[in-house]
């Protein structure tokens, strides 16, 4: 054990994904000091706040796109969560939040962790790969979903997308952002030594996550059958088929912590960690849980137009991150929506003001 805390810096920190990492920190890494640094921007971070502290973590007001805001005390590690992670941000109005929290903010957090010498971990997306080129994979419709099936682009095929497709193309502000980002983390680890690690995060879901149309579908789809609230399938004729590919955020959780213990194994890693085929749902297939789970059934519109930057079937291919761990998911898209209900049922009162 070392004998001093090894302190631990999440931008992004009252979030979904970094709120429920500073709760798993403080849980498993007895000598962790966790500092959770957010500007409160997404509504429902605030419902965060006592749980973070409740564990022992300590929140900081902060925002990533002004560097004074930061901590002044220097950190061992800092873990990358702050972004803006709506694939329609800045579509409809101007992209200047999106721009300077998802690009700007890791610029700030790199000159943090070069002068701290510190160790930075980022969370990707797997929305920085190119819109048509997933598109144009050939696919297959079946009863409840859209299937991909060989061909087409290399580098993508049944069991999904891997690391070697072509990146040209268009792939969102959002994800493009993102992929800029991890460009900037590699410059920095050629010019200034920094090491990182940077994990291409499919669609993370679980409880505390405050879903939106955009963002967090298995959260959204769950709290509108507990509340009774519209939904609609939306594009590729509105039947609900598209697919996506569904990581439990505990699973993340535990190669976080993983990655962290033996940095020096994984510094330098870029890829995509994600559930896979195996834990792939269509909206079809939501619908029918979320069913089964809280034994309600809500009316589903059918809207056939389908949005900009919107995605057929998306499943990362993670045979890349398994060959170099013994780390595999353990939690099905089963358990992520009776965990996500369990969660609801518990925190009905606050939830149905957002």
């Amino acid at each position: 054990m070392n004998a001093t805390p090894t302190r631990i810096l999440i931008t992004g920190g009252a979030g979904f994904v970094g709120s429920n990492l500073a709760v798993f920190l403080r849980r498993n890494w007895s000598d962790a000091h966790v500092v959770c640094m957010d500007n409160l921007y997404r509504r429902g971070s605030e419902l965060n706040l006592s749980r973070i502290r409740r564990h022992g973590a300590v929140f900081h007001y902060g925002d990533v796109r002004d560097p004074g805001s930061f901590p002044k005390d220097r950190f061992d590690y800092l873990i990358e969560c702050s972004a803006e992670p709506s694939v329609l941000a800045g579509t409809d109005g101007s992209p200047d939040y999106l721009y300077h929290t998802n690009l700007t903010g890791i610029y700030h957090c790199l000159e943090k962790v070069r002068r701290w010498e510190a160790k930075l971990l980022f969370l990707s997306t797997s929305r920085v790969y190119p819109i048509a080129r997933l598109e144009a994979q050939p696919w297959r419709e079946q009863p409840t979903r859209f299937v991909w099936v060989e061909g087409g682009e290399s580098g993508i095929g049944p069991l999904g997308v891997s690391e070697s497709v072509a990146m040209t193309g268009a792939r969102s502000l959002y994800g493009w952002t993102k992929f800029a980002g991890e460009m900037l983390i590699e410059e920095y680890r050629a010019a200034f030594g920094v090491k990182s690690v940077i994990n291409r995060c499919g669609v993370i879901a679980g409880p505390w996550q405050f879903g939106k149309v955009d963002q967090g579908v298995a959260a959204l789809w769950v709290m509108a059958h507990f509340f009774g609230r519209p939904l609609s399938y939306i594009g590729y004729g509105g039947t609900g088929k598209q697919v996506r590919d569904y990581l439990h955020v505990d699973d993340l959780c535990e190669l976080v912590v993983t990655q962290m213990r033996d940095f020096e194994q994984w510094e330098g890693w870029v890829g995509n960690v994600a559930g896979g085929i195996e834990n792939s749902a269509s909206l079809l297939d939501l619908s029918e849980l979320c069913r089964e789970f809280l034994g309600r059934e809500i009316p589903i519109r059918s809207v056939g137009e389908t949005r900009p930057a919107d995605l057929r079937v998306f499943i990362g291919d993670c045979a890349k991150l398994f060959r170099r761990t013994e780390w595999r998911p353990r939690r099905s898209v089963r358990n992520i929506v009776a965990d996500i209900a369990e969660w609801v049922r518990g925190n009905a009162d606050d939830l149905a003001a957002l």
